[in-house]
């Protein structure tokens, strides 16, 4: 390696005569793997990589054919394991000489499996399943969480310590899922990837120090934020029940909710008002994923209570079938919110588009059906700043409107049409505005509203 280099003509290399700090920070920047082997370099190196005040070690540094995952084997993950185990017993053991350079984060991706069973106390887990989720039967989560369970059992006093867990592919029995939260009380983090407790059951969460909540495509009935007195941060990706898929006991300190989903026939029109109850978040997100629109129709006095203090709204992936008229009730019923974030796209290479399967999974036939009454041009909103539009339509009026009514708006961002790397190959990519046409859109948009906002339109 042309960074490191051994003795040459007789003579040290120049780098190992550099203090130990400026090495610690040479090794920071390298993977685990790479970290180790320079303890070979010579005995200035020796004793380094055992200094590090932070370790992340992932499995995937020690699997093979790391450039065609196709050709990896069950086995050759289960090998990758067993080094990673290894690797990272030998790696703190080295620490015992060195106990005055504490180790401020140890951060361990592993497969769960029975070669985990002897992973060391840490403060971050991240448990994957050696089958993703698209090959994973029934059988398959079950037997993971009984897996996990027998690693808890082994090992749970590294549960006690952990800060941040990551969990997929998990099916666990009723018990289990408090049983962790009981015992993992320093949990500041936890993300749930397709995971349950047996379809349909409710799960309820409670924790003393739980900041950020994640949960993507689990199959619970319901989520109960029971008690989580630290709690600032939901994140909730695709759910299948049929009532509101989340509802709140004591979270005094939430402040940001995200929440994205395809609005099929049978799920529940949340009505926001309702839904947050006595929950006031600053920063909200709202995913459609280019279907319809899953929020009940309300007046803006309706959300008020639960709007008053929001700062932030983020509306993405509404279909380009839908207007936008309706948001003026958010934002009337939001007098604080300074910024408003909206994109308009038709998600091509992850919307379902063949019309047989559409009606078999209940997707809806009617995007456009966005009708508020309350959405009215007759009010004023002083707080709103900023306004960006991710796929404007130079035809829609709809950035007129808030000009109109957001007195103290100061600039509006104008994006054309968003196109992921994979829909690209369907649908052209949008060129920037020319100058002449940004300048008649920017006359169109602002004339006669007496407003001296900025209108930016960037590439």
């Amino acid at each position: 390696d042309d960074t490191i280099n051994r003795k040459c003509d007789g003579r040290q290399d120049r780098l190992s005569k550099l203090p130990d700090d400026i090495l610690l920070t040479i090794l920071e920047r390298l993977d685990i793997c790479d970290a180790a082997r320079t303890s070979i370099l010579s005995r200035q190196w020796r004793h380094i990589p055992a200094m590090l005040n932070k370790l992340v070690i992932k499995v995937s540094s020690f699997e093979p054919n790391k450039d065609n995952r196709a050709k990896i084997t069950l086995d050759d993950l289960s090998r990758a394991n067993a080094t990673m185990r290894e690797a990272t017993k030998s790696i703190l053991s080295g620490r015992t000489h060195f106990k005055q350079y504490a180790l401020h984060l140890l951060c361990l991706q592993f497969y769960i499996g029975d070669e985990s069973n002897s992973i060391v106390q840490t403060s971050e887990f991240t448990i994957l399943t050696k089958k993703k989720h698209a090959h994973c039967t029934e059988d398959d989560v079950n037997f993971h969480g009984k897996q996990l369970m027998a690693l808890f059992g082994v090992w749970p006093n590294a549960f006690g310590g952990l800060t941040r867990l990551n969990l997929e592919n998990i099916s666990l029995n009723r018990p289990d899922m408090p049983l962790i939260f009981s015992v993992c009380k320093r949990l500041e983090f936890l993300r749930l990837h397709s995971c349950d407790m047996g379809v349909l059951s409710p799960l309820e969460v409670e924790n003393p120090q739980l900041r950020e909540l994640e949960m993507d495509d689990c199959r619970f009935d319901t989520v109960h934020l029971k008690w989580l007195p630290k709690l600032t941060t939901v994140t909730f990706r695709m759910w299948i029940t049929q009532q509101d898929p989340l509802s709140f006991s004591y979270v005094p300190q939430l402040r940001s909710l995200s929440l994205i989903n395809i609005g099929l026939s049978w799920h529940k029109m949340l009505k926001l008002s309702d839904f947050l109850g006595n929950v006031t978040i600053t920063t909200l997100q709202l995913n459609f994923r280019s279907e319809k629109i899953w929020i009940q129709p309300e007046y803006p006095k309706e959300l008020l209570p639960v709007f008053y203090k929001l700062r932030l709204l983020n509306l993405v992936n509404i279909s380009e079938e839908c207007d936008l008229n309706w948001t003026l009730c958010i934002l009337q019923g939001a007098p604080s919110l300074e910024e408003l974030h909206i994109t308009v796209q038709d998600h091509f290479c992850e919307m379902m588009m063949d019309e047989e399967l559409r009606t078999q999974y209940a997707y809806s036939k009617n995007k456009k059906d966005v009708d508020w009454e309350g959405a009215t041009f007759d009010f004023k909103h002083h707080k709103l700043a900023v306004l960006k539009i991710f796929g404007f339509r130079p035809d829609d009026r709809y950035a007129r409107s808030v000009i109109k009514v957001a007195v103290n708006l100061e600039d509006v961002f104008l994006f054309n049409k968003l196109v992921c790397e994979k829909c690209k190959r369907d649908v052209p990519r949008a060129s920037r505005y020319p100058w002449k046409q940004r300048f008649s859109l920017r006359n169109r948009i602002t004339n006669g509203t007496n407003s001296f906002v900025a209108i930016h339109f960037p590439s």
